[in-house]
């Protein structure tokens, strides 16, 4: 795998906290790399003050990344990495496959979610748009701040092709930024998507003031939830126990800096969840993912009973006490 060639170039679709810390993490290793964004701001200061005012404010990037508004300039690289939220990503991959003209593009997808009105992993939503594409998925515990300010991160890397998982490593790998390859690129995702949901729960945990007992219960609860559904769809347990399931779900539920824990600990604090997501410039993936997990749980006959309560809770059909209290009136059982 060390042997493996990075991609001489790089483009980066999608100009948020999580694009432009990967973007500038590829830059900084020397391939050329450019990052794509619909916002005409964050173009220009990424390219005049080499920085990400909007999204990632106080970071400084590297002098020899490129922003462009042209989704095509990101389009001709070599490889792509995906980092638009996934309710967007289906229109977007279209552009890109008229944009590349449907050769086959390596694209490793960094976003982490289900689509809402189909249930398709991300995977499934790039080989029904573009299926000459060559698909890898990067996920684990990594905050895009972390990663941009060159703190020890882990990640999984999955690709049904090894030798492309290898140039991958190659390409984003770092002494501070360490990629383990997989071939389960199910489990690495689901993982990503199903975290996201249970992290609004633990953020509900923590805005009800419930105690640290009651959040380690619930992630341990969430994470056999996990596995669950994960076995049900052919995900590997040593994934779902590595980085992209486990690690992911340990950090995105036990710090506030999470999208996802915050909404969930406004929520239960008793604010509305239209009036949270209106003072956010981000997206928040476990509200539009809950919903789909949920359809996914019953589908594939995994019990859910947290996503579940989370997908009632966003859609507006019950209050945090009121999902709060069915979940403690659950008869006992086995632990499994």
């Amino acid at each position: 795998m060390n042997d493996a060639a990075p991609f001489t170039s790089i483009g980066v679709i999608g100009g948020g906290a999580w694009g432009t810390a990967l973007a500038s993490l590829c830059a900084a290793n020397g391939v050329a790399t450019t990052i794509w964004a619909r916002e005409t701001a964050v173009v220009s200061a990424i390219n005049d003050r080499h920085e990400n005012t909007e999204f990632l404010p106080g970071v400084p990037l590297p002098k020899t990344l490129r922003a462009a508004e042209s989704l095509g300039m990101a389009a001709d690289c070599e490889a792509i990495l995906f980092v638009v939220p996934a309710q967007f990503a289906r229109p977007v991959f279209a552009e890109l496959r008229d944009a590349t003209g449907g050769r086959p593009v390596p694209v490793a997808l960094c976003s982490k979610g289900i689509e809402r009105n189909t249930g398709l992993l991300m995977t499934e939503i790039l080989a029904d748009v573009w299926p000459e594409a060559a698909a890898a998925v990067l996920s684990g515990p990594s905050f895009a701040r972390d990663v941009a300010m060159g703190m020890p991160t882990a990640v999984t890397l999955a690709a049904a092709d090894q030798q492309l998982g290898a140039r991958w490593v190659a390409t984003v790998g770092a002494p501070h930024f360490r990629p383990y390859l997989s071939d389960d690129l199910t489990g690495a995702e689901l993982g990503g998507a199903v975290k996201n949901v249970l992290a609004i729960a633990a953020g509900v945990v923590e805005g009800k003031g419930l105690g640290e007992s009651a959040r380690a219960a619930l992630i341990a609860r969430g994470f056999a939830e996990f596995q669950r559904l994960g076995v049900a769809l052919g995900a590997k347990r040593e994934t779902m126990a590595g980085l992209s399931g486990l690690g992911d779900l340990i950090l995105t539920a036990s710090s506030p800096q999470s999208r996802n824990m915050s909404l969930g600990i406004e929520l239960g604090k008793g604010r509305a969840l239209a009036d949270v997501l209106g003072e956010r410039n981000t997206v928040s993936e476990g509200v539009a993912t809950a919903g789909a997990i949920h359809a996914l749980a019953l589908k594939a006959g995994a019990e859910a009973p947290i996503c579940e309560a989370v997908a009632a809770l966003v859609a507006g059909e019950k209050n945090a006490d009121e999902i709060i209290a069915a979940l403690l009136a659950r008869p006992f059982k086995s632990e499994a």
